[in-house]
């Protein structure tokens, strides 16, 4: 006689095939929002500068108030040289926000190059197998941080709100196949054992 035994990987595909059509509703939106970034980049650059300002002025805000929560500890100062500084970027990027996304997209263009490069120059002095894929993602990606660079401040205006479309766009997709993958499992009686 066998022993039956509960296995939560099995327990937990059946609630996700139960729910398969809630990812295809969220997969859809995401791919409708990830469009609706991409044709409005401008405004969605501008919004994803607000957005993170005012977070950085919430986190400020409470970062100040555990400052003062524990002000007889010796890293009372960092703490609260901390909520300034988030306190005033975030102000910054709320009251500026065309700066604010100037400085964004320069640090993300930075980013792209000097990963990039690090990334290429990595694989080909690695050469692990298939070092080659590693090795042209650094370079576009370098590639992509000149342009951004060469492109300054019209870049600025729009590369976060496309890329942050792209993300979603992408993101919908997965979770679109991910709800047909889940819906094309099979269903599991009850005398098949868990």
């Amino acid at each position: 006689m066998s022993e039956i035994t509960y296995n939560p990987l099995v327990a937990g595909m059946e609630q996700i095939r139960g729910a398969w059509g809630w990812f295809m509703v969220l997969g859809i939106l995401l791919m409708i929002l990830g469009a609706v970034c991409v044709v409005f980049d401008v405004t969605a650059t501008f919004a994803t500068v607000l957005v993170f300002g005012w977070l950085l002025l919430i986190g400020a805000v409470f970062s100040l108030v555990h400052a003062f929560r524990i002000r007889s500890w010796s890293g009372f100062f960092l703490f609260l040289l901390s909520a300034l500084f988030r306190g005033f970027v975030g102000y910054v990027l709320v009251r500026y926000p065309l700066i604010g996304a100037a400085s964004l997209t320069l640090m993300l263009a930075s980013l792209f190059f000097v990963g990039g490069l690090f990334r290429a120059i990595s694989a080909g002095m690695a050469q692990y197998p298939r070092w080659g894929w590693a090795f042209v993602a650094g370079l576009v990606s370098a590639a992509l941080g000149i342009m951004l660079l060469w492109q300054m401040p019209v870049s600025s205006v729009w590369f976060m709100g496309f890329a942050i479309g792209i993300d979603l766009f992408v993101d919908g997709i997965a979770i679109i196949s991910f709800a047909a993958a889940a819906h094309e499992l099979p269903a599991r009686t009850a005398h098949q054992p868990a």
